[in-house]
């Protein structure tokens, strides 16, 4: 099967299946008949699967040599290279993942059919938006994407949390949206093409102007990417959204944010401003701010909402010391802490996901699950217990977990460009980490060594539909935990087509 074939399927599995999803789960719903919905949920899955498979296939020669997948239809190319493939990955991955702890999770929720579709055509979206080769067409596709996650964020909108949280979110991300768009406007009048080809050729011109749009794009794309102070929406969105969505979005739609910011400052280049200073100074700020306000929280998926800003942080430092100093090292640490943190924070949600809908939501409940509700949930539920622990040990960096070995890879770079002030940011990212654990490992402590709390005693069982992603994924994070340089095959592949751009 030809390259453009296997392209074809990749973007259009999940973009051509979400209408019929949708359509097919709608009618049986308004005939009160189940099979649609039925359809919905596995058929999701299916086409989650099969656009798996069709990623490994499209893009084997991308991670084994130096052919690109690439799909041109008149003047828009689409060029699937090593930072595109990491995203992707992560997004077709996780997403089948929720997809198939959601047939239970989401089961006879008003819209259910919705939640699929939306589902789908978020990981379509972020599929295609890293694969673009021009600036006005990674806009539409960061569009599609954000309109799909707006809806999903707001799911349960007759709560008026819910509601407010998808407000907020859509008033944020809009403005965002804007300045994206503003930027390529300015880049536009100066360079006279959106063509990344064209900017990277074009640089040393108008250097103020280009600089000017790529910060209103730093401001724009880092509204998703939760860069403080930008990052308000992030945790009502994130505690209101169902839990498999906001798997997604602390798992891989910020992430697709930045990797589409890192996607612009590439073909820029280094000339207008210092983008590898900005980022590294946006880094400490995530850290800090990320866990300071995690400390506090008492509802553990906003809690978790928080630290994704910390963890944020830390890819902004690999990728902020690969830009500054030329070290591709720091962008292969960047991407494997996306990777890692995708994977840890994916199922940190979907653990407490899973007692969420145990202790409360299977009731008609819709509180939010406290730290006081974890207490004594391994003596019920120790599979669950067992998972969530690994994730969040691992998002404190615990050696020899997952987590440890990717921000261990972006702290050896800053001491290894010999700069002193990097060592300091070091020696600050470091001692950071350890503060997280002042959140994540109480609550592992509750787990296991308090008394079960009401609402454990109270809980209903878990179903294997819950239990079998987050099986997959605590296997995933061990096994990269014992053997880190599993990933290094495509983290390299990422790093060496974002810095071979930047540094021409």
């Amino acid at each position: 099967m030809a390259d453009n074939s296997l392209y074809v399927m990749l973007i259009g599995l999940p973009l051509f299946a979400a209408p019929l999803v949708y359509l097919l789960g709608r009618i049986s719903a308004r005939r009160g008949e189940d099979w649609g919905l039925l359809f919905a949920r596995w058929f999701t899955v299916v086409i989650l699967v099969l656009d798996g498979i069709v990623l490994y296939f499209a893009t084997y020669g991308a991670v084994h040599g130096t052919a690109l997948t690439t799909l041109t239809v008149g003047s828009i190319t689409l060029n699937l290279d090593g930072v595109g493939l990491v995203v992707s990955a992560v997004a077709i991955g996780l997403g089948l993942c929720v997809a198939i702890f959601s047939t239970s999770y989401m089961a006879n929720e008003e819209g259910e059919e919705k939640f699929y579709a939306l589902l789908l055509i978020t990981i379509g979206a972020i599929v295609g938006m890293l694969a673009t080769r021009d600036l006005f067409n990674l806009w539409v596709w960061f569009e599609v994407m954000a309109v799909s996650t707006y809806f999903l964020v707001a799911f349960y909108n007759k709560q008026p949390a819910s509601l407010e949280a998808g407000v907020k979110y859509l008033v944020q991300s809009a403005i965002g949206s804007t300045l994206v768009l503003f930027g390529i406007a300015v880049i536009y009048s100066q360079t006279g093409s959106a063509s990344m080809q064209t900017l990277f050729s074009s640089r040393g011109q108008g250097m103020t102007l280009v600089g000017l749009g790529g910060l209103l794009m730093i401001v724009g794309f880092g509204v998703k990417a939760a860069l403080v102070p930008l990052h308000t929406w992030l945790p009502d969105a994130h505690s209101q959204a169902p839990s498999g969505i906001s798997a997604m979005l602390s798992g891989i739609v910020i992430e697709a944010g930045l990797a589409a910011m890192l996607r612009v400052l590439s073909v820029i280049g280094p000339g207008p401003l210092p983008w590898g200073y900005i980022l590294i100074g946006f880094g400490c700020l995530n850290i800090l701010f990320g866990n300071l306000l995690a400390l506090r929280q008492k509802e553990v998926k906003r809690l978790l909402a928080f630290s994704s800003l910390s963890h944020v942080g830390y890819m902004l430092l690999g990728f902020g010391f690969a830009f500054a100093y030329g070290f591709p090292e720091g962008a292969q640490g960047g991407f494997f802490h996306l990777i890692t943190h995708s994977m840890m924070k994916g199922l940190a949600f979907l653990a407490a996901g899973a007692l969420l809908y145990a202790l409360f939501i299977s009731r008609g409940d819709h509180s939010p699950l406290t730290l006081d509700d974890l207490n004594g949930a391994s003596s019920k539920y120790p599979l669950t217990a067992f998972a969530f622990s690994v994730a969040v040990l691992g998002l404190g960096g615990l050696p020899p977990m997952a987590g440890f070995w990717s921000k261990w890879q972006i702290l050896l770079t800053g001491i290894a460009v010999k700069d002193v002030s990097m060592t300091i940011i070091v020696v600050f990212a470091a001692l950071n980490s350890i503060l997280s654990l002042a959140y994540y490992a109480p609550m592992v402590n509750r787990i296991y060594r308090k008394q079960p709390s009401i609402a454990v005693q109270n809980g209903n069982r878990i179903s294997w539909q819950m239990a079998v992603p987050m099986v997959i994924m605590v296997a995933v994070l061990i096994a990269i935990g014992v053997y880190p340089q599993i990933v290094n095959f495509i983290t390299s592949a990422a790093a060496t087509h974002l810095m071979g751009i930047f540094i021409g």
